[in-house]
């Protein structure tokens, strides 16, 4: 008897474990891993905005018989759209000459106002000038026009170094029979807001 019942007590115990499953543990769900949100990093600067600065450079200045070099020194102040990749701009512009001279007249000041057309380089924006120059003596004063190209980088999102260089030309200045050439070569240093 106790092997009937030792028989019929392991005749159920392995058909319970039969209706239970394998030994085995079952397998593990597998973990499918969500994606993770990466937030864009920003490398470049955006153009758009006032700004104010001043400058410090070299001028030159010559004319029938006239030839001069000094350093020139202003403030500035304009306004940037930037398009993407394409950046425009105006900027009004005052420089005064150390010393500068046109033969008997000294070189008050120049003032410029200017168009600035250029191209987003991220922290980096390259550009072209072109405008209205008035060029201010002792006695005399008269309006030609400016070109040239600079360059601005970014330092942080409020401060930029650059630099420009700008050729002026004034013909037959204030009806002088005159014909003045210009060139200023200045770094500048603006605050954006």
């Amino acid at each position: 008897m106790k092997r009937i019942l030792l028989g019929t007590a392991c005749a159920a115990l392995t058909g319970s474990m039969a209706f239970a499953g394998s030994i085995d543990s079952a397998p593990a769900e597998p973990v499918i891993a969500q994606p993770v949100a990466v937030a864009p990093v920003t490398m470049g600067g955006d153009w758009t905005g006032g700004y104010g600065g001043l400058s410090l450079g070299k001028g030159w200045i010559t004319g029938d018989d006239l030839d001069d070099d000094e350093l020139v020194y202003g403030v500035h102040g304009g306004y940037d759209y930037d398009f993407g990749r394409f950046v425009l701009g105006g900027e009004l512009d005052y420089q005064a000459g150390d010393d500068l001279n046109l033969g008997a007249e000294d070189v008050d000041d120049i003032l410029r106002l200017k168009m600035r057309a250029g191209y987003d380089l991220d922290r980096t924006l390259v550009y072209g000038v072109l405008g209205a120059a008035q060029l201010n003596t002792d006695n005399f004063e008269d309006t030609g026009w400016v070109a040239g190209v600079g360059a601005e980088y970014l330092v942080t999102e409020s401060i930029s170094l650059g630099a420009e260089y700008l050729y002026h030309q004034f013909d037959d200045f204030d009806d002088t029979n005159v014909d003045i050439d210009a060139d200023t070569f200045s770094l500048r240093a603006n605050f954006r807001f």
